[in-house]
């Protein structure tokens, strides 16, 4: 069972009920992705249904973008992050992307929360993603007890942590793929 006490969210993942959520449905348009043991399930506020729900078999690889405040996530705000040479920024700064089955490029974005991101929770999310999708491993991100031990574990990593992505192979290695 998830644990009432473990941390609630690394980055835009975030635990909403008894599943896990990429993204703030409440907000403007309010995009998420629901992380499902047969999917991705991709939600709009206000919709009942699921837009698209992609199973995790049809995906090769999967990349996730985030951006630290919400402002970064916009047109004008990925102009100016682009300019600062920083992270990523824009429209897509908020968003996950792969190739699905016949090679087939996919790309949804979701609406980032009120809150701001830590650089050490998103440098963490984005790399489990990005390990889970090296290790052909993606349906682990449907598996809402497995994901919760993750986060349990990875949330508290202190902002200075050296190699961050250590820690997310060591983690994973440990809970198994």
């Amino acid at each position: 069972m998830i644990g009432e006490g473990m941390m609630q969210h690394l980055g835009p993942l975030e635990l909403v009920g008894n599943r896990w959520v990429i993204g703030d449905p409440k907000r403007n348009e309010g995009s998420c992705l629901v992380l499902a043991a047969e999917g991705i399930e991709h939600h709009m506020r206000g919709e009942v249904e699921s837009r698209d729900i992609v199973p995790w078999s049809s995906l090769h690889t999967v990349r996730l973008r985030a951006t630290m405040k919400p402002w970064m996530a916009t047109r004008t705000g990925g102009v100016i992050v682009a300019a600062s040479g920083q992270m990523d920024g824009g429209r897509d700064g908020c968003s996950l992307s792969g190739i699905r089955d016949r090679y087939k490029p996919w790309s949804v974005n979701y609406t980032h929360h009120d809150r701001t991101y830590t650089s050490m929770h998103m440098a963490l999310v984005i790399d489990l993603v990005a390990k889970t999708s090296e290790a052909k491993a993606l349906h682990r991100l449907g598996d809402p007890e497995w994901l919760g031990a993750v986060v349990s574990r990875l949330a508290p990593t202190p902002r200075w942590t050296p190699l961050p992505a250590r820690r997310v192979s060591e983690i994973i290695e440990l809970l198994g793929t």
